[in-house]
């Protein structure tokens, strides 16, 4: 199994209820994924980097005009 990082782990169990496992193995069928786990760990793998990607850092000077904007308009 391998990581977000590309890395192979152990792997933890997560129970999840009986027919969303069944739904999953219907939807598998005839794909590249070979277990209900594999699609679990691809879906959950997308759905962190996601969440991940859509952090924003801004730099000090990003910062500084946005406040200054804000400023500007009455909002700070």
């Amino acid at each position: 199994m391998s990581t977000l990082s590309g890395e192979k782990s152990a792997a933890v169990p997560i129970p999840i209820p009986k027919p969303l496992y069944n739904k999953i193995e219907e939807r598998i069928e005839g794909t590249e994924f070979t277990s209900v786990t594999d699609y679990v760990t691809y879906v959950l793998e997308q759905v962190v980097s996601e969440t991940e990607e859509e952090k924003e850092v801004y730099s000090e000077e990003d910062e500084r005009k946005i406040k200054e904007r804000l400023r500007s308009l009455g909002y700070l």
